[in-house]
C-alpha cells in the first residue's frame, strides 16, 4: 500500500513540475499572442535558448541562478534579434520566419560541437551531468517545514485568488439579472469547486515529497517551479493591467490607433516579444532540470503547438485562462495514457497518435462552442489583423 502511495506521490510530482514548466512556457506565449497580437510559431526556440545556456554555463562552473538569468537574458536577446528583423512584417509573415528561427536553432545545435568545460561535446550527443538545483540538499527537520510553508503560503494565495474569481462571477451574475441577461455563473462555481479539490490533492503530494525529501529527487525542483511560476504570473498581472498592458491591448486591436495615439507600436511588440521569450527562456532551464539530460530533439516544433493548444483551451488575453488550460493538458495527458491503453487495444505508436487526434477533436469543439476558450473574452478575440 506504501509503495503504491509512494508512487503515486512520485508521479503526482512529476505533473506538477510539468504543468508548472508549460504553464510558464505558456504565459510567454499569452504575453506575445494573448495581449499583443503577435503570431509567434517559434516560441520553442526560447526555451532552447534558455536551456542550453544555462545548461552550458553550470557546466563552466556558473551558479545556477547566475545561469538561469543568464538564459532568460539570452532567450530576450533573441527575441531582440527576431524583433528588429520581423516585427514589422505582417502577421503571416511573422508567422513563418518564427517558425524557421526555431527549426535553425534546433539544427545549429544538433549539428555544432558544444563547449562543456572538458572540451567539446557533439551536439547530436546531447548535454548531460550538468548541476541539478537541490540535487544533493539534505535539509533539517525545521528546512523541510519552512520548504512546507512556503507551498502552503503560494497554495492560499491561489485559494484567494479563486475565492475572488467566483465572488466576481456571483456579483457579475446580479448585475446582470438586473439587466434581464443570462448569465451561466454555475460553470464558475462547478470550475473552482474542482479547482479546490485538484489543488488540495496536489498540495497534500507536493506536503508528502517535501517533508519526506530524500526519497523523492524531484521534490525541491517541484517547489521551485511552482514558486517561479507563481511570482512570474504575480508579476505579469500586475504588467498587463498597468498602463503598458493598456497600451498592448490597444496594439493588438488595432496598431494603427496606437499609433495616433503617439505610442511607438514597434517598441512595445519589441518589449513584449523579449518579454515573452525571456519567461520561456526561465522555462526550459526548469525543463532541463527535469529532463537531467537534454538532446535537440527534445525542442521540436510540436513544444509551440502543445503551448498554443494550452492558450487557446484557457482563453488567449487571460493569465489564469492559460494556467487552467496547462492544467487541463496534462490533466488529458495523464488521464488517457492510464485509461486508453484499457479502451483501445493499440500499439504504443498509434496510441500517441490517437490521443494527438482526441485533443485535436476537443479543440474543434471548444472552437464551435466557445471559440474565445474557456475563460477568454469573445470581445477580445484576435488572431492578427
Amino acid at each position: 500500500m506504501f509503495e503504491n502511495l509512494s508512487g503515486w506521490v512520485g508521479y503526482l510530482i512529476f505533473l506538477i513540475i510539468s504543468t508548472a514548466i508549460f504553464a510558464l512556457f505558456s504565459l510567454g506565449l499569452n504575453l506575445q499572442w494573448g495581449f499583443t497580437g503577435l503570431i509567434n510559431f517559434g516560441h520553442v526556440a526560447f526555451m532552447t535558448m534558455g536551456a542550453y545556456t544555462t545548461v552550458l554555463l553550470t557546466l563552466h562552473g556558473v551558479p545556477l541562478i547566475i545561469a538561469t538569468l543568464a538564459g532568460a537574458g539570452t532567450a530576450a536577446l533573441l527575441g531582440l534579434i527576431i524583433g528588429l528583423s520581423t516585427l514589422r512584417l505582417r502577421q503571416d509573415y511573422l508567422a513563418i520566419v518564427t517558425i524557421g528561427v526555431s527549426e535553425l536553432l534546433r539544427l545549429v545545435v544538433n549539428n555544432q560541437d558544444l563547449p562543456t568545460g572538458n572540451g567539446f561535446t557533439p551536439g547530436s550527443f546531447g548535454l548531460q551531468g550538468y548541476p541539478l538545483p537541490l540535487a544533493s540538499f539534505d535539509p533539517t527537520l525545521l528546512t523541510r517545514l519552512g520548504m512546507i510553508g512556503l507551498l502552503t503560503l503560494v497554495v492560499g494565495v491561489c485559494y484567494w485568488r479563486l475565492w475572488k474569481w467566483v465572488g466576481k462571477g456571483r456579483r457579475s451574475t446580479f448585475v446582470q439579472k438586473k439587466l434581464k441577461e443570462k448569465e451561466f455563473s454555475i460553470s464558475r462555481l462547478m470550475l473552482g469547486i474542482l479547482a479546490v479539490g485538484l489543488i488540495l490533492v496536489l498540495y497534500l503530494a507536493g506536503t508528502i515529497a517535501l517533508y519526506n525529501y530524500t526519497n523523492y529527487a524531484n521534490a525541491g525542483l517541484m517547489l521551485i517551479s511552482v514558486v517561479i511560476l507563481a511570482l512570474v504570473f504575480w508579476r505579469l498581472e500586475v504588467l498587463v493591467r498597468s498602463p503598458w498592458g493598456r497600451v498592448l491591448k490597444a496594439i493588438r486591436e488595432d496598431e494603427d490607433v496606437a499609433t495616433a495615439l503617439g505610442k511607438n507600436v514597434f517598441w512595445y511588440k519589441l518589449q513584449a516579444l523579449m518579454l515573452g521569450g525571456a519567461i520561456a527562456g526561465v522555462s526550459g532551464a526548469l525543463l532541463a532540470w527535469q529532463l537531467t539530460t537534454i538532446y535537440p530533439d527534445n525542442f521540436q516544433p510540436q513544444i509551440t503547438f502543445d503551448a498554443w493548444t494550452m492558450v487557446i483551451l484557457g482563453g488567449a488575453g487571460n493569465n489564469v485562462g492559460t494556467l487552467l488550460g496547462a492544467v487541463i493538458y496534462w490533466a488529458y495527458d495523464a488521464i488517457t495514457r492510464f485509461a486508453l491503453p484499457a479502451i483501445f487495444p493499440l500499439d504504443e505508436a498509434r496510441l500517441g497518435a490517437f490521443r494527438i487526434m482526441v485533443i485535436g477533436l476537443i479543440l474543434m469543439l471548444l472552437m464551435l462552442w466557445r471559440p474565445q476558450g474557456i475563460l477568454g473574452k469573445k470581445e477580445e478575440l484576435t488572431l492578427g489583423k
